[in-house]
């Protein structure tokens, strides 16, 4: 369900409903952001509050109640929340806590959210546990507490989930203009994703970061990149927490590489959705959308007046995917008349102080730095404490070179404190991305650079938990041979018929011992043997049943190839280096069920083990296709079963030039 929540967001008539401090404090936050709308204080003893004498009931409003601050205890909240809802209101935010989040040591929370969100409705509700909002465009708000908020004509808007975070951030003194600030609470009804497709309307907004602790409806979640990427707004997230669910399974491998935060990276990186780990570059990265928006290219430019700070930013860039292209012709020819024959060119730049207070110069040379292949253009700058103004003139040169160039520019200074509040604004009002700390500076570009997915098809969402069972081995690979993938030619046979077996199968052979999930850490796999050697190797393992195969020989590589449940994301499937040394090489990377060929392509090539799948130092190629069709079929499974799955692995997939062959597999299934 959609539902409107411009009345609540936009509000010309604000009820507060209690007579707390908190209910005295939302008069003040919103006299604090310049609100110009009617604030009716209700109260059944009609208290003065914030000295407005409050009505007594609800009934007493006169007109509509576009949005109501329902600051009563968990209980009254529930007859509130109905009483509005009956009268037509707008929305409401709720303050009180108690209710699912409490659900731990208070049993009682459940059944109460559940009345709460009856109680509401179609009527939008923020909560509970809530503070609310601070709309800074249309100068309204509902915030019980303090806040830094400024009326903006255009800027960010940020969600979480979290008040006091909320409240830090309305505090920063980073020059970025937050346009709105929203609370969610715990999401008793309105989602953070619902929330965030509806401020897309508002085109006076320039990015969205949503700082993120768990993400509830899916379908809510993919509804809102779609809109965003279609109105070409970024998001951003900062991503807390990890999914239990994904760390349940401990038998294998894969429970190991894609518990906690895989599953959430993986939702990220298909929605589209830059991931930020700290609260600095969360706001710069913010800061550097709303001046520059996505970047084209991760083909980054640097000037500073310092060889030091050339060095800083070439090192701290290794590893991110930030690159500093060589420069042009042009670029040299430019920069040598600017800069005169004593300055070595190169990118990062070192341009010396010869030109240092001489503004056009200034301008002329780092405007030759931008151009072609660049993404952006940094220029290094660490404003003094006692007296900023005496570096006006590079804050200058930037802001022309933005204004004659049109290119993305950045002014960044190494410490997060070199950059005065003052002159951050003066630089953003021009278009120029003031951004603070170095490393933060970067954190920002490479997420503001990382491209657009191509679109993906709806995810699979799991069925609900339920106790699953470990499939043996024969019985998960004819399983999975069904829907066709290849398993090596074998079946099982007990000690003493071993020879009789193996008379229809070609050496080398394996033997295995049956019920464990670790078989090599049990010592209960057997190589390369003859029929001759089978009843000896039986008995080195233990007691049977014992699984005989024919061994494949001829592998370029090993790959892992799982796929775990985890309802917070969906079915998470890993890629990654498979074999004894999986855990230790710790080589994987995770996608979400359905993967498209082209991404699982992409994510197979940026393993470190890929060079062995295209021929490492003259060795054998792994055949591509055939490894993409036996994750196809591995997926085709998934979807089949995604009632009941609780997880596939596959260790290993055994990659030959010809084929792709399951030399082990597990599964963990409900029964039906």
């Amino acid at each position: 369900m959609t539902r409107d929540l411009s009345r609540l967001f936009k509000p010309r008539t604000i009820a507060v409903i209690g007579g707390g401090a908190w209910c005295a404090a939302i008069v003040g936050a919103a006299e604090r952001i310049g609100y110009g709308g009617l604030i009716v204080p209700v109260h059944p003893e009609g208290k003065l509050i914030a000295g407005r004498r409050a009505l007594r009931s609800l009934a007493q409003v006169e007109g509509p109640v576009d949005a109501a601050f329902v600051g009563v205890n968990r209980q009254a909240t529930i007859d509130v929340v109905a009483e509005l809802a009956a009268m037509g209101a707008g929305g409401a935010v709720c303050f009180a806590s108690g209710f699912t989040e409490a659900a731990a040591e208070d049993a009682a929370g459940g059944d109460l959210q559940a009345r709460l969100v009856a109680a509401a409705g179609n009527m939008p509700l923020l909560g509970p546990n809530c503070y609310g909002f601070v709309n800074a465009l249309d100068q309204a708000a509902i915030w019980p507490d303090q806040h830094g908020m400024r009326p903006v004509e255009r800027g960010v808007a940020i969600l979480t989930q979290s008040s006091n975070i909320a409240i830090n951030l309305t505090m920063q003194r980073r020059a970025l203009p937050i346009a709105m600030m929203v609370a969610c609470g715990n999401m008793a009804q309105t989602t953070q994703a619902e929330i965030a497709a509806a401020l897309l309307d508002d085109d006076r907004i320039t990015a969205i970061g949503l700082h993120v602790e768990g993400f509830g409806n899916l379908r809510g979640w993919e509804m809102l990149a779609s809109k965003a990427r279609a109105r070409g707004v970024a998001l951003v997230a900062l991503k807390v927490g990890a999914s239990e669910q994904a760390q349940a399974a401990a038998v294998s491998h894969t429970a190991s590489l894609a518990g906690g935060d895989a599953g959430a990276q993986a939702l990220l990186d298909r929605l589209g959705i830059a991931r930020l780990h700290t609260l600095p570059a969360f706001l710069e990265t913010l800061k550097l959308l709303h001046c520059c928006g996505r970047l084209a290219s991760r083909g980054v430019a640097s000037i500073s007046c310092s060889g030091g700070e050339a060095s800083l930013v070439a090192d701290l860039a290794r590893g991110t995917g930030l690159h500093f292209p060589p420069l042009d012709q042009a670029q040299k020819q430019a920069l040598r008349g600017a800069l005169g024959p004593m300055v070595a060119l190169a990118n990062p730049l070192d341009y010396h102080t010869y030109i240092w207070r001489d503004t056009a110069a200034m301008t002329r040379a780092w405007a030759a730095m931008t151009g072609a292949g660049i993404g952006i253009t940094l220029s290094l700058v660490d404003y003094p404490h006692t007296d900023a103004t005496d570096w006006d003139c590079a804050t200058q040169a930037a802001l022309n070179v933005r204004a004659e160039t049109g290119a993305p520019f950045a002014v960044v200074s190494t410490l997060p404190e070199l950059m005065p509040e003052a002159v951050a604004a003066r630089l953003m009002a021009g278009g120029v991305a003031p951004l603070q700390g170095l490393p933060e500076a970067l954190a920002a570009l490479v997420a503001a650079s990382t491209p657009l997915p191509p679109p993906a098809p709806p995810l699979l969402l799991p069925g609900p938990a339920r106790e699953a069972v470990l499939i043996g081995e024969a019985e998960a690979k004819a399983a999975l041979a069904g829907f066709g993938l290849a398993v090596p030619t074998g079946w099982l046979a007990q000690a003493g018929d071993l020879e009789q077996a193996a008379r229809g199968l070609t050496p080398p052979l394996v033997l295995k011992g049956t019920g464990l999930a670790h078989k090599s850490d049990h010592g209960a796999v057997r190589l390369g043997l003859r029929p001759g050697d089978l009843e000896q190797a039986a008995a080195e393992i233990g007691p049977g049943p014992y699984l005989l195969e024919e061994m494949v020989t001829d592998g370029a590589a090993e790959l892992l190839v799982g796929v775990l449940r985890d309802q917070a994301h969906g079915f998470v499937l890993t890629l990654g280096a498979g074999g004894v040394l999986t855990e230790l090489m710790q080589d994987s990377l995770s996608l979400l069920v359905p993967a498209p060929r082209d991404a699982v392509q992409a994510a197979l090539m940026h393993l470190r083990c890929a060079p062995l799948l295209t021929g490492y130092r003259g060795g054998p190629a792994a055949d591509i296709d055939a490894i993409l069709a036996a994750i196809d079929f591995v997926q085709a499974y998934v979807t089949a079963h995604a009632a009941t799955l609780e997880e596939i692995e596959i260790n290993p997939l055994i990659c030959t030039p010809s084929r792709a062959v399951a030399a082990d597999a597990l599964i963990r299934e409900a029964q039906p």
